[in-house]
């Protein structure tokens, strides 16, 4: 397992030697007698859920890119690790609107050049309500920086299983949210993970599960738009897992450390160091392999400490 050299500008988060996480160790009371006859196992048995919030302000290209030629192999990887490794992955970005350029969808079906060039006109009826819903997962983005069309998720949902067909094309898809959004990313968490966007007739419905591991990556270059606090959104996000901060692991794309620690102004990284399987690197890090090559250590760690429901 790859772990970034602590002396780069990759390294910022200090984990003890062979913890590979910030945790102390699962805090777990075993005890004796009826608790060794438990019915619940522990351990997540390969069930994730993965969510990516990602910015789609100015300037994200090479972010997004660098997801897109990581994320796959960090998948190949912990599927190596799980025999019955189930998935959900699902994407948001950091604005409400849907950003398929409204000068370009008022310009259809001219689609002058260059600003709209391979815009999906004929497509444009397949923009619904969760497309402006905050927190709902990207399905169809458009603009400057995408590809333009549908991802063609399996079974109409908002995120993507292991049904899921030409898993590195859809992810590509779905991950390329473009550079004409914003960057309001614990906002978005927030709503994507409420019981509103996750119960039945939700935008997300059916993608948090309760006997699932949450892995969320939020990826930006620039300190976060959102209302509220790290404490806040943190706070949300353990209580949409039953109040379980061992069951969730965060990761942070995020603006360059300070003096060795988060940026003052940087709350991505202040909310990513709430939890204690947790790991962040600088945006401009060349190349996002061996960060997500950590990850996976911290997956595997939390999941040995996780009891389902």
């Amino acid at each position: 397992m790859g772990q970034p050299d602590p002396g780069s500008s990759s390294t910022t988060t200090e984990l003890d030697e062979g913890s590979g996480s910030g945790s102390t160790g699962p805090r777990l009371d075993l005890g004796h007698g009826p608790d060794l006859d438990s019915p619940q196992p522990a351990g997540c048995k390969g069930k994730i859920d993965f969510l990516f919030v990602i910015s789609s302000g100015q300037f994200v290209g090479s972010i997004q890119e660098q997801l897109v030629d990581a994320f796959p192999k960090f998948i190949d990887t912990i599927q190596t690790k799980f025999a019955d490794f189930d998935y959900h992955i699902m994407v948001i970005d950091g604005t409400a609107s849907w950003w398929g350029t409204p000068f370009c969808s008022d310009a259809c079906p001219m689609q002058p050049e260059p600003w709209c060039v391979d815009y999906p006109c004929a497509q444009l009826d397949l923009v619904g309500p969760c497309e402006t819903t905050w927190g709902a997962g990207t399905v169809f983005n458009a603009g400057a920086g995408t590809l333009n069309k549908p991802c063609g998720l399996v079974g109409g949902k908002r995120y993507m299983t292991r049904e899921q067909p030409e898993f590195a094309e859809t992810f590509e898809c779905i991950a390329r949210v473009g550079g004409t959004g914003g960057q309001l990313l614990g906002h978005m968490l927030v709503n994507a993970l409420s019981p509103e966007l996750n119960g039945a007739g939700g935008c997300n419905e059916g993608f948090l599960r309760d006997d699932a591991l949450l892995v969320v990556t939020l990826a930006t270059n620039v300190p976060d738009d959102s209302p509220g606090t790290p404490d806040e959104w943190a706070q949300a996000v353990i209580e949409a897992k039953n109040g379980d901060a061992d069951a969730i692991v965060a990761f942070g794309i995020t603006v360059p450390k300070y003096k060795g620690k988060c940026d003052p102004m940087d709350t991505t990284c202040q909310f990513v160091e709430q939890f204690p399987y947790s790991h962040w690197i600088s945006n401009e890090t060349p190349d996002y392999g061996p960060a997500f090559d950590f990850a996976t250590g911290l997956v595997e760690d939390a999941c040995e400490a996780f009891i389902p429901l």
